[in-house]
């Protein structure tokens, strides 16, 4: 499906734009022709991955620098993605998690209200459900969050859902899955320090630039063991934004809807396909569980077909690998 700038707002903001999924969706927009303005405070996001468009350093918190960036480039709708994301770190740091992403959306939905932003897009996570009672996840699924993270993107998704009843304001929130992948064209790529996700990690590894990538438990109840995640490509996700907004755009319902593939990959099958793709084995050692990994996370993607039209196209986990396998190979030249 190719979008029509008809469908989609002209003057887009991006919140957390310098960051892995928020530069993937800066470059789909600028695809689509729409030039995107991006608000960052740069503290775990990368200034040269801002390439399409203004960058407005300034920290969410921040209400009479967001007011201004509204209001100075007359902005029609937002998507949301700055928050910090790391499940470790906000357990041992929640006050961090709390006033961050708590704070930073307390401040944008103000900012919004006064200034007559009545459409924005969430990032939200699958990990608003916690341990599932089964699988696949539904929109249905109980929210139980079981570490600080979670909990601050389920209250963010209230504070959408009660503003909503309570003015003309539409969202959209997204529960991402395991994001996956980059830019097939190699201009950008995922950069997280320190970086928590298996396939930079297995694939880091596998170049020499990390230690033995570790797994934390095998002896799961799954074929093989490991903890089984269901991954989602980034250029995926940066399209179903882009469906989102132009759902909002054209009159439609307030949403959340779950963003998988509705498969599932164990870890030894992504460490199999970081060997198949790179030639490289992967070193590994095992270690024990982590508190709160759930057996497996899997996806019922039904809802955002109905609703928005998206199926993940790039589902096949090599390609996952292979996209993101040159700008590893590129970190690794830069170590």
């Amino acid at each position: 499906m190719t979008l029509s700038q008809h469908h989609l707002p002209k003057r887009i903001l991006v919140t957390g734009g310098a960051g892995y999924i928020g530069s993937h969706f800066c470059k789909a927009l600028a695809q689509e022709g729409i030039e995107p303005v991006v608000i960052d405070n740069l503290s775990r996001g990368h200034k040269d991955a801002v390439k399409w468009g203004p960058l407005e350093v300034a920290d969410l918190r921040d209400r009479e620098a967001v007011m201004r960036v509204l209001t100075r480039h007359e902005i029609e709708a937002v998507v949301h993605f700055a928050a910090l994301a790391y499940v470790g770190e906000s357990m041992v740091r929640p006050q961090l998690y709390y006033d961050n992403n708590l704070g930073g959306m307390s401040v944008l939905m103000s900012a919004l209200a006064a200034t007559g932003v009545n459409k924005i897009v969430f990032s939200s996570t699958c990990a608003t459900y916690g341990i599932p009672d089964h699988l696949p996840i539904t929109e249905e699924t109980p929210q139980n969050p079981i570490n600080p993270y979670g909990r601050t993107k389920l209250v963010s998704e209230w504070m959408l859902r009660d503003a909503a009843a309570a003015s003309d304001l539409r969202y959209a929130a997204l529960r991402y899955f395991n994001a996956a992948g980059a830019d097939s064209e190699a201009e950008i790529g995922e950069r997280h320090l320190p970086e928590t996700h298996l396939i930079p990690l297995a694939l880091m590894a596998a170049f020499g630039s990390a230690p033995p990538l570790k797994l934390f438990g095998t002896d799961y109840d799954t074929p093989d063991g490991t903890c089984i995640r269901d991954y989602i490509h980034v250029e995926d996700l940066a399209r179903a934004h882009l469906l989102a907004l132009s759902h909002l755009e054209s009159g439609g319902d307030s949403l959340a809807v779950n963003l998988g593939t509705g498969t599932g990959a164990s870890v030894r099958e992504v460490i199999d396909a970081v060997t198949a793709v790179s030639g490289r084995s992967v070193p590994y050692e095992l270690a024990p569980r982590r508190e709160g990994d759930p057996a497996a996370l899997v996806a019922d993607p039904t809802r955002a077909f109905e609703i928005l039209g998206f199926r993940a196209r790039l589902r096949d986990l090599n390609r996952m690998v292979e996209d993101a396998m040159p700008w590893f190979q590129v970190e690794t030249e830069r170590v």
